[in-house]
């Protein structure tokens, strides 16, 4: 076929959302139709997503603004289990409670991406335990095990890797792959569920459990995947020296979220802005087409962009102008993220406590590479205090290369 035709493919296409597609022509057919119902799992392994999801919620969102209904499946039944995807060991497994906790944290990560309610298109938020933890063990392996090819299961990347490295597989997870697709089967059973979507190292789980819906229901499913996303540089999307980027703002400050944005790699701002924007495509290409220093307007556009889909217009607004003072004008602003720290202390220690960096042993290198300054006074010695003196109305501003301040107030 030339293209997909359908609202949705054509822009998840076009905006490099699509990696593989179990029937391309007829998810199109039926995209084409009337309003479809697909779905992406989230285990509540932390109690905030981070930007490692945000490109399924982003897909979950493009998904509900082409007339379609996007399905937020939370995993607290698989969530129990662990998924073996792409992981080296097994999971720690969570208690009753932390998961319940995780799980609260979680829903508040859509709302800022999703309208949630009873109509046609608009999202719903499911939890797996709903169905997994009153299955029968017995009436489950009859039922649904048969299915299930062990020989076909072992091929699968996230049994298969574990094995070629010799490293422990348990049963428990070895059953995820059962689970997720029954996940599918019931979505489809209750909510007419015909799409699942979710990362690459997520094929092998999605075709399974659309070949469950279509042996046990006798009618047709999908399954769409997005590209493993990595920084031009080849890093890992979403992390950083001090951790995860977390979505959830009392987990990482909405200023701190449009710097992430703002320090992306020259090569990766094209790919970011169709990804984690709303912006039409013919902004995102002329955005990316910008060269040289011009480059940094189009940095600015993606970190104030994602940064308003997520914490809305006025905190983007906010952070942008706090970077603004901070970096042009040189100021020591009063919305730059801050600590209160017992003073004196050292240098090396206040980054740390910022979480500036992710160890001493680093926040010692970058002092001895000339990219710390105390109230833009370059930082030789990582022992050198910082007292009560350095205060400038109340705060000590300290810098990390030029895009990263924290306001270090006493305390």
């Amino acid at each position: 076929m030339s293209g997909p035709e359908s609202d949705f493919l054509r822009a998840a296409q076009e905006r490099g959302y699509i990696h593989q597609v179990t029937d391309l022509a007829a998810l199109d057919a039926k995209l084409r139709a009337g309003p479809v119902s697909a779905y992406i799992g989230f285990d509540v392994t932390a109690d905030s997503l981070h930007v490692g999801h945000l490109m399924s919620i982003m897909l979950l969102r493009l998904f509900q603004r082409t007339g379609n209904r996007p399905v937020v499946l939370i995993g607290g039944g698989t969530t129990k289990v662990g998924d073996p995807s792409g992981k080296d060991e097994a999971r720690q497994l969570l208690t009753e409670a932390i998961i319940e906790a995780n799980k609260a944290g979680i829903r508040r990560s859509f709302a800022p991406f999703l309208a949630f309610g009873e109509g046609a298109t608009e999202a719903v938020m499911l939890d797996n335990a709903a169905w997994l933890d009153e299955l029968r063990y017995i009436p489950f392996l009859r039922d649904v095990g048969r299915h299930f090819s062990v020989n076909r299961m072992l091929t699968m990347d996230s049994v298969r890797l574990r094995l070629e490295r010799d490293q422990p597989l348990s049963f428990l997870e070895f059953n995820y792959m059962l689970l997720q697709s029954y996940d599918f089967l019931e979505l489809h059973r209750r909510h007419g569920v015909a799409l699942q979507m979710g990362g690459s190292d997520q094929w092998g789980n999605i075709v399974m459990g659309a070949d469950l819906v279509r042996r046990m229901a006798q009618q047709e499913a999908f399954g769409l995947t997005t590209p493993l996303l990595t920084t031009a540089s080849g890093a890992k999307m979403g992390k950083t020296a001090s951790g995860a980027v977390w979505l959830n703002p009392d987990r990482l400050a909405p200023y701190d979220y449009w710097q992430f944005w703002r320090n992306s790699e020259d090569g990766d701002v094209e790919r970011f802005l169709a990804l984690f924007t709303d912006l039409p495509m013919a902004e995102v290409r002329r955005l990316g087409a910008l060269r040289g220093a011009e480059i940094n307007e189009a940095k600015k556009v993606l970190a104030t962009e994602a940064t308003a889909l997520l914490h809305g217009a006025e905190a983007a607004q906010t952070a942008a102008e706090t970077a603004r003072r901070a970096f042009e004008a040189g100021e020591a602003a009063e919305t730059l993220p801050s600590i209160a720290h017992a003073l004196p202390s050292t240098v090396v220690d206040l980054l740390a406590a910022a979480k500036l960096v992710g160890s001493k042993g680093e926040a010692r290198r970058l002092v001895a590479q000339n990219g710390v300054r105390l109230n833009d006074a370059p930082v030789t010695d990582p022992l050198q205090p910082v007292t009560a003196a350095d205060l400038r109305d109340g705060a000590a501003k300290l810098s990390l290369g030029r895009k990263r301040h924290v306001l270090v107030r006493a305390g």
